[in-house]
């Protein structure tokens, strides 16, 4: 039976972005690290030599890898029909649910990773009709015990930091996890421009404007980042922003006035596709998110460690937790 971490004081709860991590891993391992069958394992490497820094740095007694399980949920097509449509792959069926373009070699690495984590007794979640952004966000509000370190590459993350009622802060992978910055509400407020007072939520409401190509999101037109921090900065929120738009004797110009007002649609719709969802239905593998300090079923990790040809990433993984 797996040990299980004790509960040092602060110590935090990490979610992890696994689909965020392990694409990264994908496209930061050479592709030449191959199991002992041939077959590419550098996305597999890649996920767990990560996985083993965030545990040396966060120390965690608490842990989940957050899972991808409806990438573009319908209900949120539904409302804004390019919603990342350009990465459906285009042979999909017409009448099938929509397939996100992987690259074929990453596909089976994901069931390794999954295979690995689960022989180890590490918690993942999901949810049926929701992404892993919504599985985050609904454990991370949910928390009100420990500190909360969401582990991503995806700036979406950033609407979920908070002071109260613990700390939310987003360990942000955008330059790679070496040159990883943790970011809080100060971080998001003194980079984006927008109310430190509410700087997750003005996050969200400063990508709805400003739009966002990688996810399909067009924005309102003619409304840029700069501009949308400086609409925050002046009503604090975007209810205020369109009230203002619908308000002829507010300060706002008529220039910004017309092309909200021309986008009302596009703002109503947008909230919620882009802020993420809190209140998700979860799907365990575990019965808790404790972190083992040892592999739940340790003949199995050593048999697929063998396999993989991942035993060094393993043998680190395991040496993380030994220091906990």
């Amino acid at each position: 039976m797996a040990r299980m971490v004790s509960t040092p004081p602060n110590s935090p709860l990490v979610l992890l972005d696994g689909a965020s991590m392990w694409f990264r891993s994908y496209f930061g391992v050479p592709s030449s690290i191959t199991a002992p069958d041939g077959r590419p394992v550098n996305a597999l490497r890649g996920f767990l030599d990560a996985v083993s820094t965030v545990i040396a740095r966060e120390r965690p007694h608490r842990l989940v890898v957050c899972r991808d399980d409806d990438w573009r949920p319908q209900w949120r097509v539904d409302l804004i029909p390019s919603y990342k449509a350009h990465r459906v792959l285009e042979e999909n069926p017409a009448d099938g649910p929509d397939v996100e373009e992987v690259p074929d070699e990453l596909t089976p690495q994901v069931d390794m990773i999954m295979e690995i984590l689960d022989a180890f007794g590490i918690a993942t979640a999901g949810a049926a009709h929701y992404e892993a952004d919504d599985v985050l966000g609904t454990l991370a509000a949910a928390e009100e015990r420990d500190p909360v370190v969401v582990v991503s590459g995806d700036r979406d993350l950033l609407q979920l930091v908070r002071d109260e009622p613990v700390p939310v802060r987003v360990l942000y992978l955008g330059k790679g996890l070496a040159k990883a910055v943790k970011w809080g509400p100060a971080e998001v407020a003194d980079t984006y421009g927008v109310p430190l007072e509410r700087a997750g939520s003005a996050y969200v409401e400063l990508a709805l404007l400003r739009g966002d190509p990688s996810d399909g999101l067009p924005g309102v037109p003619g409304i840029g980042e700069k501009t949308a921090a400086t609409l925050l900065a002046q009503h604090n929120s975007l209810e205020n922003i369109v009230a203002a738009a619908h308000d002829p004797a507010s300060t706002l110009s008529k220039a910004h006035r017309k092309k909200l007002l021309a986008a009302s649609d596009y703002i109503e719709k947008a909230e919620p596709v882009v802020r993420v969802a809190t209140d998700a239905e979860l799907d365990w593998s575990t019965d808790g998110d404790a972190l083992p300090l040892s592999a739940r079923d340790p003949r199995k990790v050593v048999e697929l460690a063998e396999r993989y040809g991942v035993s060094s990433s393993i043998g680190r993984l395991q040496a993380a937790l030994d220091k906990l």
